[in-house]
């Protein structure tokens, strides 16, 4: 049994709160960079242009690539011969968020509760954090902040078997075409399959704060990833909806076994800054 500091996962975190959100990833940067030399409309080609100035200014000036420095979510992948000491696992995150967004300068977006006081807690806690046991004795933190511009446009339906994949296509398309210029493209766009209504949004979210470079392992998915990019991209959107071929970076698909009725969607959005760092413990 390997013990883990829940102070060494403060820490970790709440390097991970800055890191996010002020340093684009190198996949989201390349990607931009990619799509911009591809890009055939001049103003798409310009916003492209802009927003990598953006994330170098960002990187140089230690300052938020957004305003929106989100909700910060975190998926936990916890060794199950991993022991946490010293405190609790969901507590140390918590204060490493606390510590990320209160010492690192970042937007405190979160309300107490949604409804009613929505009063801020002012230091952008409680997170939002997914646990998943696995086996060894490691434990991998994956901190992706959520803006609201881009959250605010996710979808969940749920469709029947016989809808097929062109309900799956059709779910997609609209909620890209229903977000619009409002969710900062170019986007790149999560989609949950199966499950049931709330597997199926985690799925979404999952396959959100994915690395551009990865693919789905089944070859089927992996083809309706390409399918559905090439879709989106094909709605002339462009960038910050302006107009273009640059609608989004990517489509990533997760999926997991649903019931004999069921065919739930999830489409969770990310927009142009897709944020996401990760450290293993």
């Amino acid at each position: 049994m390997r013990e883990i500091q829940a102070e060494a996962i403060s820490k970790a975190v709440a390097k991970l709160a800055v890191k996010a959100c002020c340093h684009l990833p190198g996949d989201v940067y390349e990607s931009l960079g990619a799509r911009r030399a591809q890009e055939p409309s001049p103003a798409g080609r310009n916003i492209l242009a802009q927003l990598m100035d953006n994330a170098d200014i960002a990187a140089r000036e230690q300052m938020p690539i957004c305003q929106d420095t989100g909700l910060a979510v975190i998926f936990v992948e916890l060794g199950q011969d991993a022991h946490i000491v010293g405190g609790d696992l969901n507590a140390a995150i918590h204060e490493g968020v606390r510590r990320g967004y209160v010492d690192g300068c970042l937007r405190k977006s979160c309300v107490a509760e949604p409804l009613f006081e929505r009063a801020n807690t002012r230091d952008n806690t409680p997170a939002v954090i997914h646990v998943s046991v696995v086996p060894g004795d490691g434990l991998r933190l994956r901190l992706a902040p959520k803006g609201a511009g881009s959250e605010n446009k996710s979808v969940l339906k749920m469709l029947t078997p016989a809808d097929g994949i062109e309900g799956v296509r059709q779910v997609v398309l609209d909620a890209v075409l229903a977000a619009g210029p409002n969710s900062c493209p170019p986007l790149v766009v999560g989609v949950g399959l199966g499950g049931d209504m709330e597997m199926a949004a985690i799925c979404a979210k999952k396959a959100a704060v994915r690395d551009l470079g990865s693919r789905n392992p089944d070859p089927r998915y992996a083809a309706l990833e390409d399918e559905l990019l090439e879709l989106i991209n094909k709605t002339g959107i462009g960038p910050q909806g302006l107009g273009g071929e640059t609608t989004a970076l990517k489509v990533h698909v997760e999926w997991y076994p649903t019931h004999i009725a069921s065919l739930p969607v999830a489409v969770n959005i990310n927009c142009h800054a897709a944020r996401h760092a990760e450290a293993i413990l």
